[in-house]
């Protein structure tokens, strides 16, 4: 059973919210989040040593809570001993209750935990108002343990959101307490 309250909370409180703040007439205009995408990029140590991406994919899986797919070289690059088609790293889509339940961890439990994390600015967002930014060590989720890990890795989260400006993927986000500086 998951804990549906980032859901449950995005239907009772936020779409009223915005509703309110930039009067929608039609509800399939509010913003939305679509998906969350966690990519995580091996890179010279994928190369050297293949045990580096079995245990990405371990720890990926660990914080996702499914299992990712791999991601492939797409064109050699001989400086690097790099040939198309060799795995590079791993990625995740998450949507749904397993999306929320992870917006819930990323908030309360892992983001706190990032050193020196004064909040997110606008620069994070794209033109299309999706949010990206980078975590530097998978061992602030509590699900990987430090003793367990291969190497310290980083990680790449994506929220993907249906909306028409930054600004209303901000109010959206900042309904659902994410933390941003001014």
């Amino acid at each position: 059973m998951t804990n549906k309250r980032f859901k449950d909370l995005y239907h009772t409180e936020v779409i009223d919210k915005l509703k309110e703040v930039y009067r929608y007439k039609n509800p399939h205009s509010i913003p939305k989040i679509k998906s969350i995408v966690l990519n995580m990029g091996v890179g010279k140590n994928a190369v050297e040593d293949s045990k580096s991406i079995d245990a990405a994919i371990k720890d990926l899986s660990l914080i996702a809570g499914q299992k990712p797919c791999y991601t492939k070289a797409k064109k050699s690059i001989a400086a690097f001993k790099l040939r198309k088609g060799m795995k590079i790293g791993c990625k995740v889509t998450l949507r749904g209750d397993r999306m929320y339940e992870f917006l819930e961890r990323l908030i309360y439990t892992a983001l706190p935990r990032v050193e020196d994390f004064r909040g997110f600015s606008m620069k994070n967002f794209d033109r299309f108002g999706n949010l990206n930014f980078g975590i530097k060590e998978q061992t602030v989720f509590p699900e990987v343990k430090y003793d367990e890990i291969f190497s310290l890795q980083g990680l790449n989260v994506s929220i993907v959101i249906n909306s028409k400006t930054s600004e209303e993927s901000k109010t959206l986000l900042s309904s659902l307490n994410f933390p941003f500086t001014n």
